[in-house]
């Protein structure tokens, strides 16, 4: 049989489209997006936006802090703050010439001689418009805002904030219960974050307590369950006792992230006197400084975390020497820009002196920041399609600034999240695990 060449050139044709194609889909699978908080933000320019300096956590006599509330706002305020939420334990905040209200047992506070002052109507109006000491920038009230479960002995704090007044004030929660605190103020209308983590996880004795699967289920199926909860403090005051937290969180985003949910990184002061206010806070872009821009800032994370105390620790993130910068005239490292163009992220920063770029919890590209300016190639780094996420860390004697996680998007549909059913039993034992009665007893077992 004779067969025309008309034929045979097409078979020929089919041959090569087959492996063509192929190799198009598979350069299409290979591909991804690198989605960004900050890509909305104007940098520079006609309506470039403002960089704010807060935290969302802090203290006064109206809970255990040694500082009484008019002192201690107008300690931020001559400090440069742009924003702050007082958020002492089981009371919630209001305005600062205001009085909120608070459980009797912190009368206590009048036994020990400290007061509980308010600012007056004029200092109020004075600060929040900027006119106090004639500073020229106010510094907003966030109100509504409630350290969680006041006074377990767990410390399983969590920060509910945008609380209506009086809503939350003597809130005890149980020892362990993070969720009931989170669903309280989801129940609410408010947004919440967990507060340092370590504490809780006790990982200043056990560092590898953030790495145990267990701990980064536990933290991360919140996260995701919580709509309204955003994430987790990665530094909380001097670090103390949260000097790993940056290593949960990268374990808690590779656990969130296929289910298509970020976790945000706070950075607060938790200060209970003054000499806490130069330790750990954050950087908003906001267009406006205002309450409605701050909830919609932490949010959506378009915004830097800053501490000015870590320890050197042995995890392959660092730092590889401590931190301890806090009340000092040594300034701060701090982004200016971040950019993403295809898949090369241009960071610019001012007082930094090295820059770290952080994916899937490991390093994977260290450098210098002396020209103030640097940008990531992911097509330059093996593996990087894979990789969940990206974010960097500029440091310098005067401390260590952190995005939050760049997203890579390799377009696949996110896992649904469905929450495990709990026996009766396990509803039992974690009933008695949120009772004081088990703090106790493990207690006495640790120290027999």
């Amino acid at each position: 049989m004779k067969i025309s060449k008309k034929l045979i050139c097409l078979a020929l044709s089919l041959l090569l489209i087959v492996p063509l194609g192929a190799f198009s889909v598979l350069a299409v699978e290979n591909d991804y997006t690198i989605v960004s908080p900050y890509e909305n933000v104007i940098w520079e320019g006609d309506g470039a936006w403002g960089a704010y300096k807060g935290t969302l956590h802090s203290h006064t006599t109206y809970s255990d802090a040694d500082v009484d509330l008019a002192t201690m706002v107008k300690a931020y305020y001559a400090k440069g703050f742009d924003f702050l939420a007082n958020a002492d334990h089981g009371v919630t905040g209001v305005e600062w010439n205001k009085a909120p209200k608070y459980p009797f047992l912190y009368n206590y506070q009048y036994i020990l001689g400290n007061k509980l002052t308010t600012l007056t109507d004029e200092e109020y109006e004075g600060i929040i418009t900027g006119t106090y000491n004639n500073r020229g920038k106010k510094m907003t009230c966030v109100v509504g805002a409630n350290e969680l479960n006041d006074l377990t002995l767990t410390k399983c704090h969590v920060n509910g904030y945008f609380l209506p007044e009086g809503v939350g004030t003597g809130f005890r929660g149980g020892e362990n219960a993070y969720e009931a605190a989170i669903k309280f103020t989801q129940d609410n209308g408010g947004i919440s974050h967990i507060n340092h983590p370590g504490d809780w996880l006790e990982s200043n004795s056990n560092p590898e307590a953030v790495n145990t699967p267990e701990n980064v289920a536990y933290f991360s199926n919140l996260v995701l369950k919580y709509d309204s909860c955003y994430g987790i403090e990665i530094f909380n005051e001097d670090n103390g006792t949260t000097g790993y937290d940056r290593i949960l969180w990268d374990n808690m985003l590779m656990y969130t992230l296929p289910y298509g949910k970020t976790v945000i990184g706070y950075a607060n002061t938790d200060a209970h006197d003054e000499n806490n206010i130069d330790t750990s806070f954050m950087t908003f872009m906001m267009e406006e400084n205002d309450v409605d821009h701050i909830r919609e800032t932490m949010e959506n994370g378009a915004f830097f975390s800053t501490t000015r105390s870590l320890r050197a620790n042995e995890f392959n993130i660092g730092p590889a020497k401590a931190i301890e910068a806090a009340n000092t005239e040594l300034a701060y490292p701090m982004f200016t820009k971040v950019e993403v163009d295809g898949h090369k992220i241009t960071v610019e920063a001012t007082d930094a002196d090295t820059i770290q770029w952080i994916a899937n919890g490991e390093i994977i590209c260290s450098d210098s920041m002396a020209d103030g300016e640097f940008t990531l190639d992911l097509d330059t780094i093996d593996g990087a399609e894979d990789f969940l996420y990206v974010r960097a860390e500029i440091i310098s004697e005067g401390g260590m600034t952190a995005t939050q996680a760049l997203i890579i998007d390799n377009g696949e549909a996110p896992i649904e999240f469905n929450e495990e059913n709990r026996s009766l039993v396990e509803k039992f034992i974690e009933a008695f695990r949120n009772s004081l009665l088990y703090v106790i007893i493990q207690e006495i077992i640790r120290a027999i």
